[in-house]
């Protein structure tokens, strides 16, 4: 029998928020030793139902999959025959003017497929790979930028700059408002959080909503050669993206395109450096780092958990019993360290053949924005091993300072020297 009171319930709260002063995947290791799912002590929103984490790969899988079971949008529970485009569209929507409401992350079916399916057609495989040539020049210039210096910070310098630019330039923000977006997005990002609204995010929002709006508007007038553009012209069978959906959507491609990939690039730097042997036979084998990537995105990836689903019907999940209207977290980190999965999970690996990992999610909300992210984190690792091969920690590996970002644990600074 599994013992759930190994680890104090607020030491896992803290986990979960960033504010734990332990390592988070020690706390994981002992919760997954305690049973796949378990209850925790969270209110989410106006209601007593209980709150649960799900830390083993097959039940975050089940939560992230069983659409017939779990649901990311609370009113799929009780609003039977009715479609979210209808209450999207009624003035009694609470949640109509919250930030990311109508995107990809936050409908359930069928309004998910129709916005995929819309979606999908400026995202396809062969326009991905087509952005290579412009992510490889980008990463050029911002080393060339530090190269004589003979230091830098990975996070400002690179690991932030690199997505910020590249969808900024995708989705077709203008060269002189880039270093705007950055600001804005970084406040949300830092006011946001499991359990946390900052008041002074709300100005941020209100301006990234008003900037994207204008532009949204600017692009349906004189359309140019940009993703903006794209999705304002896309229809299917007559069906379009509804205006809210649209800005929901360039809003999450703005946090989707830059904050997973630059905690990617900036925490997978740290973790080649304090495993000296792997980053080496990384240096020695470029052809390994799409690889690497994979594996660092297991070992430590962006985002501690995925958003919340919440429960349609009574189920048993990992041997409990979870009631119609309870909440599961399922923790994405725990599950990619999970030993039944991956031998030495808890060991950095970057020959490792990953068959599958939860990174980015899993079912038909896995993240849009994967096969950008893979290829800038391909590209930035390469151009950094390729043009900094003797690169290593400027300061003492205990002042490295760690951030907790909505979902996501990432670098604050990562000064390194070359």
């Amino acid at each position: 029998m599994y013992s759930q009171e190994a680890i104090p319930e607020q030491e896992i709260l803290k986990v979960l928020s960033g504010k734990s002063e332990k390592d988070p995947f020690l706390v994981f290791n002992e919760l997954r030793e305690n049973g796949p799912v378990r209850p925790i002590p969270m209110q989410i929103g106006n209601t007593d139902n209980q709150t649960w984490i799900a830390t083993q790969m097959d039940e975050v899988k089940t939560v992230l999959k069983d659409q017939d079971t779990f649901c990311v949008d609370p009113s799929t529970i009780n609003k039977g025959s009715n479609t979210r485009s209808e209450l999207t569209n009624s003035s009694d929507n609470p949640n109509s003017n919250l930030f990311l409401a109508n995107s990809l992350n936050a409908i359930d079916e069928p309004d998910h497929r129709r916005l995929r399916r819309l979606v999908s057609k400026g995202f396809t495989p062969r326009y991905m790979e087509s952005l290579r040539p412009k992510v490889q020049g980008i990463a050029d210039d911002l080393i060339d930028e530090v190269q004589e210096k003979s230091e830098m910070d990975i996070v400002q310098d690179f690991a932030y700059k690199l997505p910020i630019i590249v969808i900024s330039e995708m989705i077709g923000v203008p060269n002189s408002d880039q270093e705007q977006i950055y600001h804005w997005s970084e406040s949300i990002a830092n006011g946001l959080g499991l359990g946390r609204l900052d008041e002074e995010v709300s100005k941020s929002l209100d301006d990234f909503g008003d900037y994207f709006k204008q532009l949204i508007e600017e692009r349906r007038k004189q359309p140019k050669d940009d993703l903006i553009s794209e999705l304002v012209a896309i229809e299917d069978g007559g069906d379009k993206l509804h205006e809210k959906e649209l800005l929901s959507l360039v809003q999450l491609l703005i946090f989707a395109g830059h904050e997973t990939t630059s905690n990617l690039i900036s925490t997978g730097t740290l973790m080649l450096l304090d495993n000296p042997k792997q980053l080496e036979i990384l240096k020695n084998d470029l052809s390994l780092v799409p690889k690497a990537v994979e594996e660092l995105l297991r070992f430590h990836g962006p985002s501690t958990t995925a958003g919340p689903r919440y429960v349609i019907k009574d189920t048993v999940l990992g041997g409990q019993n979870i009631k119609k209207g309870d909440i599961v977290f399922p923790l994405l980190k725990s599950a990619n360290r999970d030993e039944k999965v991956f031998s030495s999970s808890e060991d950095l690996n970057v020959t490792r053949d990953i068959k599958r990992h939860v990174a980015f999610g899993h079912g038909v909300h896995m993240c849009l924005g994967a096969p950008l992210a893979r290829i800038e984190g391909d590209i930035a690792f390469t151009t950094l091993l390729k043009r900094l091969p003797d690169m290593k920690l400027n300061v003492p590996r205990e002042n490295v300072q760690w951030q907790f970002k909505l979902a996501a644990q990432g670098l604050s600074s990562l000064p390194i020297s070359f």
